[in-house]
């Protein structure tokens, strides 16, 4: 109950709203793994105890293999996976495409099918998950821009005590950086360094595609730096590139940016889309209902 959270613009605003919302549950770590098993755990029964739904489905996920070292990579994911007690499993190109009938599988080495992966809404999920908190005490405070983090001299050195905001100054015991693509920007005020940089993250929403449906998996294509996500009997096709386009510098980003997206670009899109015309060949012929490019701020490990 004795939780302030501090919020620039308004909830959702800066990279949630455009996010693609895959939820894939087996990452490189343990805690990585555990990590989003709670999450998915609480988005199941965030709308029984908010009232809000966060759009969350269990559809599974497949994450196919062009290569022999892929799949061999693959294989020591299914072997992480019955560590960590997640269920998955290696299929043959055939199997694969059972589960995902629009894919082409001919240059496929096998898969591996992950049947607890899901997709949510992020905008959705963020109001449900602020819902809960409220419900629970914490006080969620819009339109108030942390412009400082203050400090003072203690045993062990500097401490933090609080922040500075364009409404005055708060005293904190904790405070927490869960600032997005501004968290370098934010570290930096207390001589803390976080190497987090926004590039440009592009993806497209199709027109309607024949034997698209809802429970469709979330398919990831690695060797050819693509996902696809169902959406509204379209796809969400998305990727990420071997050389990321950088954006801005972390302490340069616009204020305020909210709810706004970057220009398109096109040729830097079309060799991702080459790759997904290869996987799913309908969309050779499938109209482009959107194009996304909005910041996204990655690490140079690409974890957490």
């Amino acid at each position: 109950t004795d939780v302030l959270l501090l919020e620039q613009g308004q909830l959702s605003c800066g990279t949630t709203w455009h996010a693609a919302g895959l939820v894939g549950l087996l990452r490189a770590t343990e805690s990585g793994t555990r990590l989003v098993q709670y999450s998915t755990g609480l988005y199941a029964r965030l709308e029984e105890e908010t009232g809000l739904s966060a759009g969350f489905r269990r559809c599974g996920g497949l994450i196919v293999a062009r290569t022999p070292e892929r799949l061999t990579q693959l294989r020591r994911t299914a072997a992480a996976a019955e560590a960590f007690g997640l269920e998955a499993g290696i299929l043959t190109p055939g199997q694969a495409r059972e589960r995902y009938p629009v894919m082409e599988t001919g240059d496929l080495a096998g898969a591996i099918w992950l049947p607890d992966d899901g997709k949510a809404n992020p905008a959705d999920l963020t109001y449900a998950l602020a819902k809960g908190a409220r419900s629970r005490g914490v006080t969620i405070r819009e339109r108030t821009r942390v412009t400082g983090i203050l400090t003072a001299d203690g045993a062990g050195g500097p401490a933090v005590t609080g922040v500075r905001t364009t409404d005055g100054d708060i005293e904190a015991e904790i405070v927490v950086n869960c600032a997005g693509q501004w968290a370098k920007q934010v570290a930096a005020w207390c001589g803390v360094t976080v190497p987090l940089h926004s590039c440009e993250h592009f993806y497209v929403v199709t027109d309607q595609i024949d034997g698209i449906h809802r429970d469709l998996p979330v398919l990831r294509d690695p060797d050819g730096y693509t996902y696809f996500k169902e959406e509204v009997g379209g796809l969400v096709v998305g990727g990420f590139e071997p050389d990321a386009k950088p954006w801005v510098s972390p302490d340069a980003i616009p204020y305020p940016f909210e709810f706004q997206l970057l220009g398109e670009d096109w040729e830097h899109f079309a060799p991702l889309m080459e790759q997904a015309q290869r996987r799913i060949p309908a969309l050779r012929e499938t109209g482009i209902k959107k194009f996304y490019n909005g910041p996204e701020s990655f690490t140079p490990d690409n974890q957490f």
